[in-house]
């Protein structure tokens, strides 16, 4: 799937995002301006790692359409936001269960299908 979320070659399944030429604020996803200043901003390859920041669990499917619920049935699944060292929060669907999640706790982050996904981070 190409898109914003996708992964580029030259940066495997990393997020894409942007810093300001003026202010160094990076942003997620990526935008041409920057949010704080209004400064030019130009594309970075986001950091893999970072802390979760916060979580919950999705018990209730998404609208349809654009959602179209699988065959066995919807599935509550972890959702969090991942704050990364550039100083930006991702949200990102958790591959995490919720028993194993913690605030603080270190994850890696890739580009997923459409959104952003996080596992706990090897240590």
């Amino acid at each position: 799937m190409e898109g914003p979320l996708s992964a580029a070659a030259e940066t495997g399944s990393r997020l894409r995002g942007s810093r300001c030429a003026d202010c160094a604020v990076a942003a997620y996803p990526a935008r041409p301006g920057c949010p704080r200043c209004g400064g030019p901003a130009e594309p970075v390859v986001l950091s893999a790692t970072g802390t979760l920041w916060t979580w919950t669990v999705q018990r209730y499917a998404p609208k349809s359409p654009p959602y179209v619920p699988p065959a066995a049935g919807f599935t509550p699944y972890a959702v969090g936001y991942v704050e990364l060292p550039e100083g930006v929060r991702v949200l990102a669907a958790l591959d995490i269960g919720p028993e194993d999640a913690e605030i603080g706790m270190p994850v890696t982050v890739t580009a997923g299908d459409g959104v952003p996904r996080a596992v706990g981070a090897v240590g």
